[in-house]
């Protein structure tokens, strides 16, 4: 398969630490070309340098994003627009109605688009499911607890210094217990985005978890961990990363090439976005 030609929009530390690698690593993708608000940022990454965006468009055929979620929504609808496959970075949007309009655009124009909710593309991550799925589930908890909010985070970017550990973390852990444990359907928030939030979720077919949510907690952390009990056993995940990336290079290539859908869509973005928006709804502001 003639390798997916796959331009960037993005340039900071995620780009450079996941994006750009992962895409220029092949064999099923290329790295056409990068396009950031700050040029100068993207000189390094092994790529053509477009100044305008539309500019990357002409010279790829699907489009990834690594910027912060209201960039992503303004400008993975152009993508979509311009026929572009997406390749979208977790939440899909900085707000309930841009994730509408991203996912409406998608749909609307017909483009193939994909999720970047890393943990699901580990092995790990599939096998805990598949074994999730031979234990009659009762419910869960998960927890993810990290440093990131503390100060001089390489990932301590503006927008999780202001919406926190719910924007950010929160599509990882909502997408895990709701694979895990059937469709979410209600959600109760408490706490604080910026400091402990806790979630409880409540799953089609009756099954109830909990999560908590943290990324300005010091010390040496425990692994982040999902736990799942069920009437003729139990599963749990310390997730590891391992090959993710391959396996999101690889399936989005495969996504493009059929042109069809994938599971981890932008309808799949925006319902995770549903939950969190109700969720930060409910919270001390």
């Amino acid at each position: 398969m003639e390798p997916v030609a796959v331009g960037l929009v993005g340039a900071g530390p995620w780009a450079r630490i996941a994006h750009a690698p992962m895409l220029a690593k092949g064999p099923h993708t290329r790295l056409a070309g990068v396009w950031a608000r700050r040029p100068d940022s993207a000189a390094d990454l092994g790529a053509p340098v477009f100044t305008r965006i539309e500019e990357l468009f002409d010279h790829c055929e699907a489009v990834a994003f690594c910027v912060p979620p209201a960039v992503q929504a303004e400008y993975a609808i152009l993508a979509a627009r311009a026929g572009k496959a997406l390749l979208l970075e977790k939440p899909l949007a900085d707000s309930l109605d841009d994730a509408r309009r991203v996912a409406d655009v998608v749909a609307e124009t017909g483009v193939a688009s994909q999720m970047v909710l890393t943990l699901r593309y580990a092995a790990e991550t599939r096998e805990f499911l598949a074994r999730c799925a031979e234990i009659a589930p009762l419910g869960g908890h998960a927890a993810n607890i990290s440093n990131v909010l503390l100060g001089g985070h390489v990932f301590g970017t503006p927008w999780r210094l202001e919406r926190g550990a719910l924007l950010d973390v929160g599509p990882h852990v909502v997408d895990l217990l709701d694979a895990a444990l059937g469709p979410v359907t209600g959600v109760r928030a408490h706490g604080d985005p910026l400091g402990w939030t806790g979630l409880m979720l409540e799953h089609e077919g009756g099954a109830v978890s909990e999560a908590s949510l943290c990324m300005a907690a010091g010390g040496d952390l425990p692994p982040s961990t999902v736990a799942v009990y069920g009437r003729e056993g139990n599963a749990v995940l310390r997730p590891a990363g391992g090959n993710a990336l391959e396996v999101v290079a690889e399936e989005f290539a495969a996504t493009v090439r059929a042109g069809g859908g994938h599971p981890l869509d932008a309808a799949h973005g925006l319902r995770l976005q549903r939950v969190i928006a109700e969720a930060e709804a409910q919270l001390t502001p």
